[in-house]
């Protein structure tokens, strides 16, 4: 697993170098291929970093598909929903081609096979998140989904947070050509050094592409540095 470390002095300065390196991802994209896709996770820890982007004039939106690395099932407009903070999010002239996951579906299984379908051959940037229990995207502790290797989109087998969810799955992520793994606060210290460890046992560790950095801050990091 290729996963450099960076750490920064706090949230801010964190959250800005994640939109840097998103920019810079997107301008070689677009220099190299005329198109930029980005998948973004959801939580709230991305949200500055997201401000941020919006705000980059070094940005190529006109050239730029989003696509949602993972999703609640939870209506339309609803607070639950990373659609609807990353929309808000994104107070930008040029408002990017967001693809949302259908996650309004009346058939789900039909629904992520469809958003299979609209993803490019590769992702070009995957921004991760890392929960306390060492989940990323929806790829949650003890669930089916974790075995899943034949699908690039997949149902969570069961309900997570009180919601049943849509997400990437690991063969996905491998394929994309960067991760960036965004973590802040003390609360990611402990899963943070799992996945800087190589560990396994939680979902984040099974991610493996040979392009990663974690962008952290000094909470996150604890005692480890660049």
């Amino acid at each position: 697993m290729g996963l450099k470390l960076e750490v920064l002095p706090d949230g801010d300065a964190a959250s800005k170098r994640g939109a840097e390196l998103i920019a810079a991802a997107g301008k070689e994209a677009v220099g190299e291929r005329g198109e930029f896709a980005l998948g973004l996770s959801g939580g709230k820890t991305p949200w500055r970093m997201i401000a941020l982007l919006g705000d980059d004039p070094r940005m190529p939106w006109e050239q730029t598909q989003i696509f949602q690395v993972d999703e609640r099932v939870a209506p339309p407009g609803s607070e639950d929903r990373n659609l609807t903070h990353l929309i808000g999010m994104l107070s930008i002239s040029h408002q990017p081609a967001v693809k949302p996951m259908p996650v309004t579906s009346r058939d789900l299984e039909a629904a992520a096979r469809e958003y299979e379908e609209q993803l490019p051959e590769r992702l070009d940037f995957v921004h991760l998140g890392i929960g306390p229990d060492g989940h990323t995207a929806s790829l949650v502790p003890g669930d089916p989904v974790l075995d899943v290797t034949d699908r690039r989109v997949a149902m969570t087998g069961g309900e997570y947070q009180s919601h049943r969810r849509m997400t990437l799955t690991y063969p996905e992520l491998s394929r994309a050509r960067q991760i960036l793994w965004l973590a802040i606060g003390e609360k990611a210290r402990d899963p943070l050094g799992r996945l800087l460890d190589g560990d396994r046992s939680i979902p984040a560790g099974r991610v493996e592409n040979d392009a990663m950095v974690a962008v952290v801050d000094e909470a996150a990091a604890g005692d480890r540095r660049s």
